[in-house]
């Protein structure tokens, strides 16, 4: 798919590929799985690429942000509707949202109240809850958990007495990155109900049920959630139903590529180091597993001396950094290769450039090529 655009770049190759079709197409895909009645927002943490946002604002009903600087790209891109979420909002962040018409997210009775000073006039908000129950599995709990999150249901009594906001509903995202989907409509569904609930026991006019994202996707074996259980979802009339992914719709539109520089045996372990690694793609070390790669073959070799190779056997795609940690790939079999073709890691559009640690030893960023 990007072979011929990689092999065009000026060796040692180091690039990240976004696909704009790809975007809306999954996009697209996405909205169909929802019930009719709910609102798709990306969630711009796991790509903030403008061109990445552009697209999935122009997609999408909205963008789902959480900091100051995701929300001067969400009002650069043109969004229809802007959600701010995230629990260390600065004064300037809140003006900022307020500003831009974002419908926020309170995470604390706290906030709640600098946000009613901060205001002209009183702003609608959602109250994130972190409800007791771990209900979902996933890469990481939100809720029902000592986290940071949200507010306590036994604090939402307080929270209503705050003057000077109007709540319209609630935030209620779990976990990310689940994969059973019957699991995440039942979700959805209790959401749903203790909402309706305890907007009726709280006295609040129920407008907003947020259920975030959580979408999940598997990097070793291709799958994705399986999102036809949401279609059928009854949503009670007069309520927007908010549901929020970033992975599930950028990581397939997205690919990390670099060249291999040098392919060499220690202690009977087969190492591929390339021009790139976990500053560029952090993904792979944060979540200890081993990111699936592609082989895009370079013929020309313009080199006087002999090419380093590797056939039929185990290779670990490694980095160019000064750490044994640089690891994005242990064990991946390989029928050849050779230093000067390009790995191509799939599935790198979302939580990729974003979370890594860009200026450890300060080798050049990748290229971004936007197709």
């Amino acid at each position: 798919m990007h072979a011929d655009i990689l092999r065009a770049l000026p060796a040692p190759a180091c690039a990240y590929v976004y696909d704009t079709a790809a975007l809306r197409a999954r996009a697209e895909m996405v909205r169909r799985a929802l019930p009719v009645a709910a609102s798709l927002l990306y969630a711009v943490k796991a790509n903030g690429h403008p061109a990445v946002i552009a697209a999935l604002a122009e997609a999408c009903d909205g963008l789902e942000v959480a900091s100051g600087g995701e929300l001067a790209r969400a009002v650069a891109a043109g969004a229809e509707r802007i959600v701010f979420g995230g629990p260390a909002k600065t004064d300037a962040e809140l003006s900022a949202a307020v500003a831009a018409g974002a419908l926020i997210n309170v995470e604390s009775v706290h906030e709640l109240r600098r946000l009613a000073s901060i205001a002209p006039t009183p702003p609608r908000v959602c109250l994130r809850v972190n409800r007791p129950g771990g209900v979902l599995r996933g890469s990481h709990a939100m809720t029902g958990t000592p986290t940071p999150f949200g507010i306590e249901e036994a604090q939402l009594a307080e929270a209503m007495r705050v003057p000077g906001v109007t709540v319209i509903g609630f935030h209620l995202h779990a976990v990310s990155n689940n994969l059973d989907g019957a699991a995440h409509a039942a979700f959805v569904r209790d959401c749903l109900a203790w909402s309706v609930r305890t907007a009726r026991e709280l006295g609040i006019a129920l407008q907003v049920v947020n259920v975030g994202g959580g979408f999940g996707i598997d990097y070793l074996s291709g799958s994705s959630m399986d999102l036809s259980p949401l279609t059928g979802i009854a949503v009670p009339p007069d309520v927007d139903l908010i549901f929020e992914p970033g992975r599930f719709l950028a990581a397939d539109a997205g690919a990390y590529a670099a060249t291999v520089l040098d392919i060499k045996t220690t202690h009977g372990r087969t190492f591929a180091v390339l021009r790139g690694g976990t500053h560029h793609f952090r993904l792979p070390a944060a979540w200890g597993y081993s990111h699936p790669f592609t082989v895009v073959p370079v013929d020309e070799w313009p080199h006087p001396y002999p090419r380093p190779s590797a056939e039929n056997c185990l290779v670990d795609a490694v980095g160019e950094l000064c750490t044994p940690r640089d690891v994005l790939t242990r064990g991946q079999h390989v029928d050849s290769l050779r230093a000067g073709d390009i790995l191509v890691f799939g599935r790198a559009g979302a939580y990729g450039w974003d979370i890594s640690h860009h200026e450890f030893l300060r080798h050049d960023p990748p290229a971004f090529l936007i197709r």
